[in-house]
């Protein structure tokens, strides 16, 4: 059978055909215009053919659709009556959790006459028409599986350092520390406009006040290690985390009149430039290291590289710098015109604003009221002494301490009066790395012996029972006789005083009574003691 042969031209020209919706939307439309054209005298045929071939419909429908607008007095076709959910019904979806089938069964069982209740097809209709995916998942999971549905806007465009965001991120990596496999966290803040990584610290173990402090000093420094992005920011924004609300880092950011936006709790959207980062980070550098915690299971234990041999928490920060310095340069973000973050950064004229680094000693760092004297073997602080070449000369002047937390190698010394910074003092009788691991490994021997103790006592302290085929009370297993029971009592109780034959409630004389006392007379068969 020959086709016959199609027109390029007609094909083009010829509109596609709409889509079920879209057609009767189109038909209301065109039905709307011929109701006005019949109410002005100037509806004719051709108009009506023209709406039939647009919409794709006989003509018969045009003149049957026109004829009930003009009896109803609309062109808008009633709507078709269905079940709608309720707010019992609402419910009954969150008592069951957001399972259809079970608030079926349930309408069917209160219900006086089932055949009128409507069938679980038309509730799962009902339910997708009437519940938005938000409401369903709410009803389902709770609040935060209902917000994730919902759209979040994003902040105006502003200039570098306007705002930065920081937070916490634990690497899903086992890299090796100190003799152990460790999970190191990352502590790093980002610029909100230009995308830049403006600074971090890794810590092999939970993060602290001390890693928000050394993170927030390679922020603000512009130096060569640290540079080009940096300077002070306008506001920070943070979670609820008490280290991020320590008095250090409040100290910090207040006197470099640093405003800080806590934010409320569960609220991630609010900070979504550091969160993307932390996604980003993870698909894109912590997924390719090896022992990677998340990687694909091969069952329900095992997964792929486990075997692998762990980095070494040295070549992991390394990587890591690497992979910093890499996204802030080559890293091209699309809604920003495919430019790079320190393209971005540099393009930006915003003058930064950069404190002195004198004042960085200063507020960066953790101080003390009290204050120290210097004496010929150093400072002596938290037990430890400290030396310093510039202390040469200085015997006996009374100074304060300023200190990274957790970090007692070094200290920051100022004068107590002038408060003027003297200089660095570092540890003076530091021990080896070898001592310091078999110290933790002492530490770690007794914690498995008490742990190990403490399991033994609970299996010990465990009652079991005796398996039951048949109603009846638990029994407990392990049933012994009256010998055992009598034996073990035996080994166990404590020796008691013996018996002295005095009767109960008797107290008596431990000296010898005056004349003047009143002498309670003895009972009748108890002897009369004499003094």
């Amino acid at each position: 059978m020959r086709r016959a042969p199609t027109d390029p031209l007609a094909d083009q020209s010829a509109p596609p055909p709409p889509y079920p919706g879209e057609k009767q939307a189109l038909l209301t439309a065109g039905i709307r215009s011929l109701v006005v054209l019949r109410e002005r005298g100037e509806l004719t045929s051709t108009e009506v053919k023209t709406v039939a071939r647009t919409v794709g419909v006989h003509v018969r429908t045009i003149w049957r659709r026109l004829e009930k607008a003009q009896a109803t007095g609309t062109a808008d076709l009633a709507a078709r009556s269905r079940y709608t959910i309720t707010d019992e019904v609402r419910i009954k979806l969150a008592y069951h959790r957001g399972n259809i089938s079970g608030v079926h069964q349930e309408m069917l069982d209160e219900a006086d006459d089932p055949e009128h209740m409507p069938s679980l097809s038309t509730l799962r209709r009902a339910v997708k028409l009437d519940l938005t995916p938000g409401d369903l998942a709410g009803l389902r999971s709770g609040i935060p599986a209902s917000r994730a549905h919902d759209p979040h806007l994003r902040r105006p465009p502003a200039c570098r350092n306007e705002e930065w965001e920081g937070d916490h991120k634990q690497a899903p990596v086992l890299v090796w520390a100190e003799g152990r496999l460790v999970k190191p966290w990352i502590t790093w803040f980002c610029d909100c406009h230009t995308g830049v990584i403006m600074g971090w610290a890794v810590t092999a173990h939970f993060p602290h006040r001390g890693s928000i402090l050394a993170a927030l000093r390679s922020c603000i420094l512009t130096d060569d290690v640290h540079g080009p992005a940096g300077g002070l920011p306008r506001r920070i924004r943070i979670d609820r985390g008490k280290d991020f609300l320590s008095q250090a880092v409040t100290q910090a950011m207040g006197t470099f009149s640093v405003h800080v936006d806590v934010l409320p709790p569960y609220t991630p959207h609010l900070k979504g430039s550091i969160e993307n980062l932390n996604r980003a980070a993870t698909s894109m550098f912590f997924s390719t290291l090896p022992r990677y915690t998340k990687a694909q299971k091969l069952d329900t234990k095992r997964r792929t590289g486990e075997k692998d041999p762990a980095l070494t928490f040295e070549n992991f920060v390394d990587l890591f710098a690497q992979w910093v310095r890499t996204r802030n340069a080559e890293h091209r973000m699309a809604d920003r015109g495919g430019l790079t973050p320190l393209d971005s950064w540099n393009s930006d004229t915003t003058p930064l604003r950069e404190p002195p680094l004198k004042d960085l000693h200063v507020f960066l760092m953790e101080g003390e009221r009290s204050t120290r004297v210097i004496h010929g073997h150093g400072i002596r602080w938290q037990g430890r002494d400290y030396v310093g070449a510039w202390m040469t000369g200085r015997s006996g002047t009374q100074v304060r301490v300023r200190f990274q937390p957790h970090h007692p190698r070094a200290i920051e010394v100022f004068h107590a009066h002038t408060h003027q910074h003297l200089g660095t003092a570092h540890l003076a009788d530091e021990a080896s790395e070898e001592e310091i691991r078999a110290v933790y490994q002492a530490r770690d021997d007794r914690v498995s012996r008490i742990r190990r103790d403490l399991v033994e006592a609970q299996r010990r302290r465990r009652r079991r029972f005796q398996p039951v085929t048949q109603p009846g009370p638990a029994r407990l297993a392990g049933t012994m006789t009256r010998k055992q029971a009598a034996a073990e009592l035996a080994t166990t109780r404590t020796t008691r005083p013996k018996d002295d034959g005095v009767p109960a409630g008797y107290m008596p004389r431990r000296v010898t009574p005056g004349a003047r006392w009143a002498i309670p007379a003895p009972p009748a068969d108890t002897p009369q003691e004499t003094s």
